[in-house]
């Protein structure tokens, strides 16, 4: 993959801090002749913390948003998630990876993949250990991002989604890939049997993902999930 133009505007916060600062990506990628525009506002955390380095790389979190943080206002995402533990003054020991959505858009695999290829170039990202997570709208992009290019994560975390891709077909790119999904039981926007016929299909087939289901939860099931620290600890436990 051949990036052509790459500008990179820097809006608040210096290149390597240790909280989020608010950036702008507009790359154009060449893929066998094709050209590809990526423009995405995003929220980039780079931590103080060190511990979890290895060689100098740090571990990655992309975190992706759910419908109702698309848009403009990059101040949307920091209601949610990892965005909103590191906006209270939490110091999470990743690099984290925010992008935003625009307006009536949905999550683009191919996007996001270049987006985060360009800040692995960027920053000290350990290409081993990136980890995927996303709430409603976000669990459908990690599961199809995940899909598509199922050797780039060390690890999944998708929180009330689902996949338009079939469970079977999933099961079968997602072997290999550590997954632990949530899903609240009485949701009503995405119904938990979205995410448990993917997991049934992986475990089918072989795989042995890990599923949450909170018994009284509606459609937030993401508040509990992020503010659980056995969710960072699982990443930081895989690799790939």
């Amino acid at each position: 993959m051949k990036h052509l133009i790459i500008l990179s505007l820097l809006l608040g916060g210096s290149l390597m801090t240790s909280a989020q600062s608010t950036q702008k990506a507009h790359i154009i990628d060449k893929v066998f002749s094709e050209n590809i525009v990526v423009s995405h506002n995003y929220l980039l955390h780079v931590p103080k913390d060190k511990r979890h380095a290895i060689n100098g790389k740090l571990p990655m979190i992309v975190f992706l948003h759910g419908a109702g943080e698309r848009g403009d206002n990059i101040e949307l995402l920091k209601v949610h998630g990892p965005p909103k533990k590191i906006n209270n003054g939490e110091d999470l020991p990743f690099i984290v990876l925010s992008p935003q959505c625009k307006e009536n858009t949905r999550w683009n695999p191919q996007t996001i993949k270049i987006l985060i290829d360009q800040i692995v170039t960027d920053y000290p990202v350990d290409v081993k250990r990136i980890y995927l997570t996303g709430l409603s709208m976000g669990g459908y992009g990690t599961w199809d991002l995940a899909i598509k290019y199922p050797h780039k994560f060390a690890a999944i975390a998708p929180i009330c989604g689902g996949s338009d891709v079939h469970a079977w077909d999933a099961s079968m790119k997602l072997l290999d890939t550590p997954i632990w999904a949530f899903h609240g039981a009485m949701d009503e926007v995405v119904p938990v049997e979205r995410t448990t016929r993917i997991i049934q299909a992986l475990r089918k087939a072989g795989a042995k993902p890990k599923l949450t289901i909170y018994p009284d939860a509606n459609h937030d099931s993401w508040t509990a999930t992020y503010d659980n620290p056995e969710l960072y600890e699982w990443f930081l436990e895989q690799s790939n």
